[in-house]
């Protein structure tokens, strides 16, 4: 909000007040305050910097006049009558902790002028947001403010030389280089110099060479993502995601990006794998940052190595960065090791997907001692899979679990022997996306889940 030069009102003469004023005069406001008595340090600020005022209790003409009003008297009905007078001018109004009677909030902020950071809990927890500050504070250093001023008055350059679509980038790749650090550092001169030379070989490309990140988003709880991916998702231009990617870690991506949704579901893929492989190709050739966003690790079960075919083959430059899999996530939060000495020494993963509604799978090698299942993609194959491993040799008491909806809030964890689970499913309501565990070690499901429902469907 800009105060600069406009009159505001701070009733009350205390140490909260105090806080508030600094802040107004800070903001360029002119400021009155209205309060019987000052505290010293207010006394001290008034005749350091000048303010206006009032040494009286607070009166409804106070308003006229003002852009904005801070209510800090101490006293809860007089605050509430500020507020209630001010609401009814569209005045805004700040009761010092008393989120309910406010029309805006004061954050905590960081202050890196003209780089400015604020923290805000929307009135819930004001500790809070002062802890966050501290802990930002020692993050950011002072000379930020050199930076966001040094970005200034190159801005209307960039503008000049630079197309609107090509800018962000630039900025992006000139604030995470050495240029950076030499304007932190205090060697401006230096910096300016580089600067011209990096702006003048970006505006003699006729384009920009587009890039495709491929990256695991995960099993969904997005606390799994790792850092690399996002600061990959922050930056990407276009945003090409599956069926798999929960929207918490699709909310992680930057706001102003394109989002094409390229799901794939039972009988139904809203784009097939060649489309998806093309549309890759032709974003990334005209110039965008494309994060192709998948569920788990694109590299098991996700086709990723197929999409990288392509871009490959084009001559197209790509990342990947690896996500937590189903697999391991799924167990993880279900509370059943893949592997364990007493139960498991190897870990197989299957993909339980039907091909003309039919299993076509190596059924012996799954049938081994002290082995670990894991089925990708196995709901509506449940049945097949568990009569085909009896088919096969392994007994019908073997434990296995069904997660459903793995490291989400809503994760369900269903138990049974391999005889019984598909029947016990079949009551449940069980929604994808779902993984499958067979094993000795779902046993210890029993006394190491830590997270989400466990029910379990029959004797184990």
């Amino acid at each position: 909000m800009n105060l600069r030069g406009r009159h505001c009102l701070v009733a009350g003469g205390g140490e909260v007040a105090t806080r508030k004023v600094d802040l107004l005069l800070q903001a360029g406001a002119r400021v009155t305050v209205v309060a019987p008595s000052l505290t010293e340090s207010l006394q001290t600020l008034r005749d350091e910097q000048g303010f206006t005022y009032c040494p009286r209790p607070f009166a409804p003409p106070d308003l006229d006049d003002c852009v904005l009003v801070i209510a800090a008297t101490g006293e809860e009905a007089i605050n509430r009558e500020i507020s209630t007078l001010c609401q009814a001018r569209s005045l805004p109004v700040n009761v010092v902790d008393q989120a309910e009677l406010c029309s805006f909030i004061m954050p905590a902020i960081i202050d890196r002028s003209p780089l400015m950071i604020a923290i805000s809990s929307g009135g819930a927890a004001p500790v809070l947001s002062r802890l966050l500050r501290g802990r930002l504070e020692s993050l950011i250093p002072a000379t930020y403010g050199r930076l966001a001023r040094f970005a200034a008055r190159f801005r209307p350059t960039v503008k000049q030389r630079l197309p609107f679509e090509r800018r962000r980038a630039f900025w992006e790749q000139i604030l995470q280089s050495s240029i950076t650090e030499l304007v932190l550092t205090g060697r401006e001169a230096e910096a300016d110099a580089r600067l011209e030379e990096t702006l003048r070989q970006a505006a003699e490309r006729p384009t920009m060479t587009g890039e495709v990140y491929l990256v695991g988003g995960g099993p969904g709880d997005p606390d799994l993502l790792t850092f690399r991916a996002l600061r990959l998702m922050q930056q990407a231009d276009v945003v090409v995601y599956d069926r798999l990617v929960s929207q918490a870690v699709l909310d992680l991506t930057r706001r102003d990006a394109q989002r094409i949704y390229a799901g794939k579901a039972r009988g139904d893929h809203t784009l097939s794998q060649t489309e998806i492989n093309r549309l890759l190709l032709e974003l990334a050739r005209a110039g965008q940052r494309v994060l192709r966003l998948k569920g788990g690790d694109p590299f098991i079960f996700g086709r990723g190595g197929e999409e990288l075919e392509t871009l490959a083959q084009a001559g197209i430059p790509f990342q990947v960065v690896p996500g937590v899999t189903a697999a391991s996530g799924c167990a993880a939060y279900a509370g059943i090791p893949l592997t364990h000495r007493d139960y498991a020494h190897t870990c197989v993963f299957v993909s339980g997907h039907l091909h003309d509604g039919s299993l076509s799978l190596n059924w012996p090698s799954l049938i081994q001692p002290r082995q670990t299942l894991v089925f990708y993609m196995g709901l509506n194959s449940l049945e097949a899979i568990c009569t085909g491993l009896m088919e096969h040799g392994m007994a019908a008491t073997m434990p296995a679990a069904l997660v459903e909806h793995g490291t989400l809030p809503e994760q369900r964890v269903h138990k049974a022997t391999l005889a019984d689970l598909p029947r016990h499913i079949e009551t449940a309501n069980v929604q994808p996306p779902c993984l499958l565990i067979v094993g000795e070690v779902v046993k210890l499901n029993r006394d190491l889940a830590w997270f989400g429902q466990t029910a379990t469907g029959g004797t184990m």
